[in-house]
């Protein structure tokens, strides 16, 4: 549990002080609630799944990316 909480500590501190980890969060949000208006669709035509799977895949990029600068961050404070 413990480390959760530091990962949160973390992800919060590189929202403030990171512009582009900020910037990939914002991009991962608005993807996700794309995918949520997709989803949430009475009637999901072929073209709209087409999105949701692109959408999905962004948002996994933008979620890897984000990844990496945590790792990063883990790796350049531990040096």
């Amino acid at each position: 549990m413990e480390n959760h909480t530091q990962d949160e500590s973390l992800k919060a501190h590189l929202m403030a002080s990171d512009e582009r980890y900020r910037s990939l969060a914002q991009q991962h949000t608005k993807y996700s609630r794309l995918i949520d208006e997709i989803e949430t669709k009475a009637h999901v035509t072929p073209e709209d799944e087409l999105e949701e799977h692109r959408l999905k895949k962004l948002k996994l990029s933008v979620k890897d990316q984000m990844n990496q600068i945590i790792a990063q961050y883990k790796h350049s404070s531990v040096s």
